[in-house]
C-alpha cells in the first residue's frame, strides 16, 4: 500500500504489514468501531447497513486504513445502544453486510466487525438529540445487566438469570457465524465501555453472588464463555479480537474511594483470553462509571496497551487521542503496541493514512481512479499505473 519515496528509505513501522493467523493486514493503521446511529429503527430493514454505512466504511478503506472495523453491531435487538444501531441477529442483516465486506476488500483493506450487547446502556436516543434513555413508549425497551444497578439516571436494568446468560452466549456465537458468512475476515468481541460484558467484569457493577459474580474468576466467566463459543464457530484461520476497557478509572484515582476494574486485572484477563483463542487485545478504557475522572490527553491510553503487550505478552492495539503520524509511529517503534486503532481522526480525515505516509517520508499509493488526478496535480503529467493481480488498482503519487 505504501512505497518508499526515495531509494534506501526504511519503511515506517506504521506501514509494516502484520499477520494474525492467515490474514495479513497491509499496515498498522486500523479504523476503530464508531457508532453512527444510522440504521432503520423498525420494520423489515431494522439493523441493516445502508448506503450511508457503505460510503462511510469504504471511504476509509480508500483512504488507506489497513483494517476497517464496523461499528458495534448488536447480537440481538435489545443489545442495541439505540434503536438505530446495526444488528446481526438475522439472515437479512447478514446478507446486507456482504456488499460492505466486498467493498472494503476490493479497496485492499481487511473487513472486520465488532459484535456487541449494550447491556444497561442500551435503549438510548441518538447522541446528537438527547442521548437519554428511551422508554417503551418512545421506542425503547427493558435493559439487562449482571445486576439491577442503573447507569447514571437510566432505569434499573433487569438482572439476568443464569439461563438468560447462557442464551446470550449463544447469541454471540450465532452472530459470529453470520459475520463469517457475510465475508468478514476478523471479528471483535466488545468487552469495553460499560456495555454488557464490561459490566460483568467490574465488581463496581457486578454485584452477583452466583458463579458469575464475586471473585475475579467468576466475573470473567461470561466473557470467557462468549470467547469460547465465538472461537468454536469462527474460522480457525481468521483472527479474533477482544476490546477491553483496561480500567474503570476508579482505583487509579487516589481521590476516589471507589474501586473497580484495573490495569492489573486487564493484564491478567489478556493472558487468559489468549489461551482461549484471542489474537489481539483492543485496549481502551472507561465508560463503565459515568462520573469517573478520566485524565485525557494525547496518547492517554497507550500505557494500557503497553501493559498488555509487554506484561501479558499478548498482541495489543493502542487507542485514544493518537492524532499525529510521528506520534503513532513512535508508539509502535518503542514496542508499546502492535497496531493503532484510530477513531475521530479518521472521521475528520478519511485519507489520514495516505497523508501520514507522505509526512513520514514514504510515497502513498492511491486507488487508480484517484491516482491520475493526484499525480497530474503534483507533476503536471500522468503517472503509469502500477497494478498487479494480487492487489487492488493503486497508483503511485
Amino acid at each position: 500500500m505504501i512505497l518508499p519515496s526515495k531509494p534506501g528509505v526504511v519503511l515506517s513501522k506504521l506501514f509494516d504489514p502484520i499477520s494474525l493467523r492467515s490474514i495479513t493486514v497491509p499496515n498498522r493503521i486500523w479504523m476503530s468501531p464508531m457508532c453512527t446511529y444510522s440504521a432503520a429503527a423498525e420494520g423489515p430493514l431494522t439493523g441493516l447497513p445502508t448506503d450511508w454505512h457503505l460510503t462511510h466504511l469504504a471511504s476509509r478503506a480508500a483512504g488507506g486504513a489497513g483494517l476497517i472495523m464496523v461499528e458495534a453491531t448488536a447480537v440481538r435487538a435489545d443489545g442495541r445502544i439505540s434503536p438505530w444501531d446495526l444488528g446481526l441477529w438475522n439472515t437479512e442483516q447478514q446478507n446486507a453486510f456482504m456488499r460492505i465486506t466486498q467493498a472494503i476488500s476490493a479497496l485492499g483493506a481487511v473487513p472486520a466487525i465488532q459484535l456487541a450487547h449494550a447491556g444497561r446502556k442500551a435503549s438510548t436516543d441518538r447522541p446528537w438529540l438527547t442521548g437519554r434513555h428511551l422508554s417503551s413508549q418512545q421506542g425503547g425497551w427493558q435493559t439487562v445487566g449482571p445486576s439491577a444497578l442503573p447507569y447514571d439516571d437510566a432505569p434499573a436494568p433487569h438482572e439476568l438469570t443464569t439461563a438468560e446468560i447462557k442464551g446470550l452466549v449463544d447469541d454471540f456465537a450465532r452472530a459470529a457465524e453470520r459475520a463469517l458468512a457475510a465475508g468478514f475476515k476478523a471479528v471483535e468481541i466488545h468487552g469495553a465501555h460499560g456495555y454488557l460484558i464490561n459490566s460483568f467484569l467490574s465488581h463496581h457493577t457486578n454485584l452477583r453472588i452466583d458463579e458469575y459474580g464475586g471473585s475475579f474468576e467468576n466475573r470473567i466467566r461470561f466473557a470467557l464463555e462468549i470467547t469460547k463459543a465465538v472461537r468454536e464457530v469462527w474460522s480457525a484461520d481468521l483472527p479474533l479480537l477482544f476490546r477491553v476497557s483496561a480500567t474503570d478509572w476508579l482505583t487509579e484515582n487516589a481521590e476516589d474511594p471507589r474501586e473497580g476494574w484495573t490495569s492489573e486485572d486487564t493484564v491478567r484477563l489478556a493472558s487468559i483470553l489468549a489461551d482461549h483463542g484471542v489474537d489481539l487485545i483492543d485496549t481502551s478504557t472507561g465508560g463503565n462509571v459515568p462520573d469517573a475522572d478520566i485524565p485525557t490527553g494525547l496518547g492517554y491510553q497507550v500505557e494500557f496497551a503497553d501493559a498488555v503487550k509487554n506484561k501479558a505478552k499478548v498482541p495489543a492495539a493502542a487507542v485514544g487521542l493518537i492524532v499525529h503520524p510521528e506520534q503513532a509511529d513512535e508508539v509502535l517503534a518503542q514496542g508499546r503496541a502492535d497496531v493503532i486503532f484510530m477513531g475521530r481522526q479518521l472521521l475528520r480525515d478519511p485519507y489520514w493514512p495516505r497523508r501520514a505516509a507522505t509526512l513520514l517520508g514514504l510515497e502513498a499509493r492511491w486507488p487508480v481512479q484517484y491516482g491520475y488526478a493526484v499525480a497530474h496535480h503534483h507533476s503536471g503529467k500522468p503517472v503509469a499505473s502500477d497494478v498487479t493481480a494480487a492487489e487492488p488498482a493503486l497508483i503511485g503519487s
